[in-house]
């Protein structure tokens, strides 16, 4: 089996790792700090001191960070990534991050003599852990079915949508859809509470109704009570859709529903809920139609 890198044991990153190890790969990781990578030292794990190391250590590297500026971070310098990389080695990019990013970075890849990949996931932590996630992946077909074990050990569904890029791309399409849908279903739910239903039970009828997808089943009960983890908070989220109107404009594809949804992601930083879920698109909502909630009383 293949020695594997990770660089990046956030929620998604470590959940990865975890199903990684299950699998029976070896996997050297690196984090900024530490302390996050303890659980899976204890696991099985092996650490390296620096992005370079983990890539000289591993013949598939992979990265999940947070953002452009980020990956940037991992794989530039002379302790970066791409330092470590040689004619063999495969590097995959995991997190939603620039396109044109991407694209550039696969450019500085190839000229290491290795191949690079996108392959973000679709999915919260919680369905990594549960193995069933889905990812994308953009890149070469031929260097996808080199590497499609491991990638299909992290998540089941693993779909080849195009060159490098791709896939970062298809990321971006689904997360705007997912802050839209949140927003949607907050208009939903305020209508029929403020008209005398209450929450719970409407939360309960719309989730077992033709508009359950399953970011509504995931994220429709936070309306009741946010989680004391979590999951992907509205920063994160407000990047996604920052770069999904960026490509409106690249692609002159109008985001109208988008655009509010980035307003009322605004809003939720400037009331100073931003850290939370981005299901707190409800209580920003809420608060504007005069009804209290568990975050905003």
């Amino acid at each position: 089996m293949a020695e594997v890198g990770y660089v990046g044991l956030g929620m998604m990153g470590s959940a990865a790792v975890h199903r990684l190890l299950a699998a029976g790969y070896e996997v050297t990781v690196w984090n900024r700090t530490r302390a996050k990578a303890e659980p899976l030292l204890e696991a099985g794990a092996r650490w390296a001191d620096t992005p370079r190391e983990v890539a000289e250590r591993s013949e598939v590297i992979f990265t999940m960070v947070t953002n452009t500026a980020a990956v940037q971070a991992v794989t530039e310098g002379p302790d970066g990534i791409i330092a470590g990389l040689r004619p063999g080695k495969v590097y995959v990019d995991m997190s939603t991050a620039s396109p044109a990013n991407t694209r550039a970075l696969a450019a500085q890849v190839a000229g290491t003599g290795a191949q690079m990949l996108d392959a973000p996931v679709s999915g919260t932590a919680i369905v990594v852990d549960q193995g069933k996630a889905s990812l994308m992946v953009g890149g070469d077909e031929a260097t996808f079915e080199r590497v499609r074990p491991i990638l299909e050990a992290i998540g089941p569904k693993v779909f080849h949508v195009g060159p490098n890029g791709a896939a970062v791309t298809m990321k971006i399409a689904i997360n705007l859809s997912l802050a839209v849908q949140m927003l949607a279903f907050s208009e939903g739910v305020l209508i029929a509470e403020k008209s005398g239903i209450a929450r719970e039970r409407v939360v309960e009828v719309m989730l077992a109704s033709v508009i359950a997808s399953p970011m509504v089943a995931y994220r429709g009960p936070l309306v009741l009570g946010h989680p004391d983890e979590v999951w992907f908070d509205c920063h994160m989220m407000q990047k996604d859709v920052n770069l999904a109107l960026e490509l409106g404009q690249e692609l002159e594809v109008p985001l109208p529903t988008t655009a509010v949804t980035n307003e009322f992601l605004t809003a939720a930083n400037g009331m100073g809920i931003g850290d939370l879920d981005f299901a707190v698109l409800f209580d920003v909502l809420a608060a504007m139609s005069g009804v209290k909630t568990s975050v905003l009383r």
